[in-house]
């Protein structure tokens, strides 16, 4: 009976998360929270995201020096509340068509191709989460779930509790590449200008903007503007300006805005962000049609993290000792 509930309720996070692109509309996750967002996209057009940092910079004097008295605070659990990236590349909201002239002509027809899967069968064939690769950039900036963010003056921590991701802003500092290699969230520099956080990020990863969005390549940089707002009603909605340079995959620069609010219900509940596993946990492969498929109790190749040991004469090994959660891989139960 425990078996059978477990898969019942995995079915429903799964037709749960399956509805989530029919809902997505320009606004995206937590659309809805607060004032439609604007996109407000940099006073000039930069070569590169360096000037349009080193621009900013500039514009601020140098940025504001921040105590630890005066250093914006961000307290508690946040999630995510809209933003505008799909606008970017979509005419017509989720039914609609890829916008021409955006991005690159292979990044485009690859694009095309994922948004026909999308489309057509209702899904994209194969997403790099279910292989356990992090979110990495852009893509941290609207995935759900719980966030955090801890402000220091010489340094911010941006956490988002899915897989695990923490993103470190290094303020006053200049960018460090020690290792000569990339990563999945790079390595991030920032300022303060006032009360609003300006960040930038480089040497990432190639990756995308989400599933059903596209992908970027190993030149891929940002620079975000993170500010603290308040609207009437009591709504307080921290907002993101993000201008995204991609020379492989947009022909120009592009922007969006990301939002985040205060995650009341899940305070109110008691969540508190536990250690993510999926490695050790993933039974999603990739089938010989080329798309997305999953390993179900009893089937060979199966997984069950921390549902076995190796010590099972040993009290206490089973994966919690009240509901005892381990699934049997006995089909004739």
């Amino acid at each position: 009976m425990q078996t059978t509930n477990l898969i019942i309720k995995k079915a429903l996070c799964v037709v749960a998360l399956a509805t989530i692109p029919a809902l997505l509309h320009a606004q995206g996750f937590g659309a809805g929270y607060g004032p439609p967002l604007q996109v407000i996209p940099p006073s000039q057009e930069f070569a590169s995201s360096d000037a349009h940092y080193a621009w900013l910079l500039e514009q601020a004097n140098g940025g504001t020096q921040h105590t630890v008295e005066s250093i914006p605070r961000w307290y508690g659990l946040w999630t995510t509340a809209g933003n505008t990236h799909m606008d970017i590349f979509i005419d017509g909201g989720m039914t609609g068509t890829v916008r021409e002239g955006v991005l690159t002509p292979a990044y485009e027809a690859a694009y095309k191709e994922r948004w026909r899967q999308q489309q057509e069968e209702g899904q994209v064939r194969y997403d790099r989460l279910t292989h356990c690769e992090p979110t990495g950039l852009p893509r941290w900036l609207l995935e759900p779930y719980s966030h955090e963010f801890v402000n220091m003056p010489q340094e911010s921590y941006l956490i988002n509790d899915f897989a695990n991701s923490i993103r470190r802003v290094y303020i006053g500092q200049q960018h460090q590449n020690l290792y000569g290699t990339h990563s999945w969230y790079g390595d991030t520099i920032g300022f303060w200008d006032g009360n609003k956080l300006i960040t930038h990020t480089k040497y990432l990863l190639p990756a995308d903007f989400t599933r059903w969005s596209p992908m970027t390549s190993n030149q891929f940089e940002q620079v975000e503007t993170w500010e603290l707002k308040q609207y009437g009603n009591g709504i307080e909605r921290l907002e993101v300006q993000a201008t995204f340079y991609d020379p492989n995959a947009f022909i120009k620069p592009v922007n969006a805005v990301y939002a985040f609010r205060h995650a009341v219900e899940l305070e109110t509940a008691g969540h508190r962000p536990q250690h993510w596993e999926c490695e050790l946990s993933s039974n999603s492969y990739m089938d010989e049609n080329g798309k997305t498929n999953f390993h179900l109790p009893g089937e060979e190749g199966y997984k069950d993290a921390r549902g076995s040991t190796l010590f099972p004469e040993l009290p206490g090994q089973s994966r919690d000792p009240i509901y005892n959660t381990t699934l049997s891989t006995d089909t004739s139960k």
